[in-house]
């Protein structure tokens, strides 16, 4: 029996009907004030896929929301960031919210630095337990930005408009990028625990020669192991030592390739087909951009 298609939501309009909402005043954006006794985010599918970007400021959450593989339960003072092609879904247990939701298709940055910038920001594709949670000044430094974002749309819009709500977008990215950097040093116990996992990892995929049958370990299945999502195992591990985590797997690689290079009578190629390249070129490239030598100028200068 063939599952039935989850649903995509594709324009702010979509959104509005579903939520039998009035129209909204731009095509573009809109900002729900969850306090608004007219939202219940119950009445959007159970599972659904949408096209636009969306920030999610939680003062406090009645209920449970769909996100991903799992479900967002924290109680309050938290943001939740989503990018198209992510699934959401429908609150469950819908008790009433308060605080913001910010949506907007990507159209609405066109003209604008912001357009290309965005996809920078991983922490739109983190999942729900890697959620930035606030302190009670970023809580008011947050709801002040949704507050002139929503004065602004709310008021009669001009020409004016799209340059200041994108001012105030770039902003709240701005603030939140430096407020995750916070809350990786504030859990520093735990992000030491991870770089020793990380390594652990690391280390046991290459003990169990996994690269000669899966090729060398990518950033996915290392964040498969632990837990978390690709950008946010990155961004913890550039926080704790300034090497994202495929830095971080080129060093291994450097390291074991210098090992086998000097310890064994391997050939470039071999040591290549070893560490799980599919290419020796590919890996020759990488070595002398991480050494400045080729592997056999680093071989001959062992003898």
């Amino acid at each position: 029996m063939k599952k039935p298609k989850v649903p995509i939501i594709s324009s702010i309009n979509e959104v509005h009907r579903l939520l039998d909402l009035p129209g909204p005043k731009h095509p573009l954006i809109s900002l729900f004030d969850t306090r608004d006794e007219r939202i219940n985010l119950s009445r959007l599918p159970v599972s659904y896929v949408t096209t636009l970007y969306k920030i999610s400021f939680i003062e406090k959450l009645g209920g449970k929301f769909r996100y991903g593989q799992g479900y967002y339960d924290f109680d309050e003072g938290s943001m939740v960031f989503t990018a198209p092609k992510q699934v959401m879904g429908s609150m469950s247990m819908y008790q009433g919210n308060e605080g913001y939701s910010l949506i907007f298709h990507q159209d609405f940055l066109q003209g604008f630095p912001l357009a290309a910038k965005i996809r920078q920001y991983g922490f739109f594709s983190y999942s729900s337990n890697e959620a930035l949670h606030l302190s009670e000044q970023e809580r008011a430094i947050v709801s002040s930005i949704f507050k002139i974002i929503e004065e602004e749309l709310n008021s009669r819009i001009d020409a004016f408009s799209q340059e200041v709500v994108i001012a105030q977008i770039e902003l709240l990215l701005a603030y939140a990028k430096r407020f995750y950097k916070r809350q990786f040093l504030t859990r520093q116990a735990a992000t030491s625990d991870l770089l020793q996992q990380f390594e652990a990892a690391l280390n046991s995929y290459f003990q169990k020669e996994k690269p000669v049958d899966q090729g060398f370990p990518t950033v996915q299945y290392l964040a498969d192991q632990l837990n978390y999502t690709p950008n946010y195992l990155s961004d913890l591990l550039r926080s704790l030592t300034g090497l994202s985590a495929q830095q971080h797997i080129h060093e291994q690689l450097i390291e074991r390739s210098k090992e086998l290079l000097a310890t064994t009578t391997l050939t470039v190629s071999e040591v290549a087909y070893r560490l799980g390249f599919e290419h020796p070129q590919s890996f020759s490239r990488l070595f002398k951009t991480k050494t400045q030598l080729t592997p056999a100028q680093f071989k001959s200068s062992l003898i």
